[in-house]
């Protein structure tokens, strides 16, 4: 008996890298899986790495009448007892069979294309409470967060191969070059730490325009556009304190990730954040789309040494608490449990 996960993105983001964050350690867990998955040979080259079998598949639009079917036959010969879909897109290409179809959400997703799965699985208390809001049956939602780990062997970037002194304060930015992710208001923020410099990790259709607007603002020179990285640890050992202020985040992985590594965080209040971060215990919460607050926020951290390592060691508590790779696991291994398929 194995789990079936399905992706239809291709793309370089957060919830795809979760994704195979999770897969892999499930079957540390020794939990028995495949995965079904749009082309994109990294990713495949990780979960074959993890043990899985890996098949791709289209998951194009509503004319793909293929990747269903196909999806189907893959699951049969993977002796798949439960599907498990993560976002939309595999969601609307999840086959009906002699399984049990979840969903996975990290999102406030239009629940149509999860018509007749058997369970919907929210990462944050708040989606979970709307999926019921939306009229799903309440004893068929389960909120299972996302965890966050920081290997011990992954050591710090060296500064001075981005350009930036060992001893300037430095900011880090995670995500994508998107609108939501409000990477302008850390970069007009910047204005008002001229001391500071700031990383941002990330790749996405602003990129120009933000790198633009750095230009305008006069802190082109104390701000490293990364693109997207993979060593995201080694960036949270290098930092000084996390700026996260999206206008819209239903999570904020990054929020646990630094808490992980010890780092500080100031993030905007949107929903996510809001709902994780205890402000002024683990972190500090400043308004959406506010550089002014957001430069005082972190000109605070700067400021107050014992109030970052304050923070970071909350944060730190909160990960070994609730969002451990351990505690996560046995979540999902019960849930598969109760579908007999763990």
């Amino acid at each position: 008996m194995s789990v079936l996960h399905l992706l239809g993105t291709a793309g370089e983001g957060g919830a795809e890298t979760y994704f195979v964050d999770l897969v892999a350690a499930l079957s540390r867990a020794g939990v028995r899986q495949a995965a079904a998955v749009r082309r994109h040979p990294t990713r495949e080259a990780r979960l074959t790495a993890a043990g899985l079998p890996v098949e791709t598949f289209a998951f194009s639009g509503p004319l793909d009448i293929l990747t269903r079917p196909r999806v189907a036959a893959f699951a049969r010969k993977t002796e798949t007892k439960l599907a498990l879909a993560w976002m939309s897109r595999a969601a609307r290409h999840t086959p009906k069979g002699p399984w049990a179809r979840i969903g996975r959400l990290g999102g406030y997703y239009n629940l149509k294309y999860y018509r007749g799965f058997d369970l919907l699985v929210a990462n944050t208390e708040d989606i979970a409470d709307w999926i019921v809001g939306q009229g799903w049956p309440a004893g068929q939602v389960r909120c299972i967060p996302n965890f966050a780990t920081a290997p011990k062997d992954v050591p710090p970037v060296d500064r001075a191969s981005l350009d930036t002194p060992p001893g300037a304060p430095l900011l880090l930015g995670m995500g994508r070059l998107h609108e939501a992710k409000a990477h302008d208001v850390s970069l007009a923020a910047l204005k008002d730490i001229p001391e500071a410099y700031l990383w941002i990790a990330g790749v996405g259709p602003e990129e120009a325009k933000l790198k633009a607007l750095a230009e305008a603002l006069g802190v082109a020179d104390r701000v490293r556009f990364l693109g997207w990285r993979t060593d995201p640890s080694a960036l949270y050992r290098t930092a000084d304190v996390c700026v996260f202020p999206s206008r819209y985040e239903p999570l904020g992985n990054v929020v646990i990730q630094a808490w992980a590594h010890g780092l500080p965080v100031v993030a905007a209040a949107s929903q996510g954040p809001k709902a994780l971060i205890r402000d002024g215990e683990d972190g500090l919460l400043v308004p959406v789309d506010d550089p002014d607050v957001l430069a005082a926020g972190v000109r605070r951290l700067l400021d107050a040494p014992k109030l970052r390592a304050d923070l970071a060691a909350k944060g730190q508590a909160r990960v070994a608490a609730e969002f451990s790779e351990a505690a996560v696991v046995a979540q999902w291994t019960e849930l598969f449990a109760d579908f007999g398929a763990a």
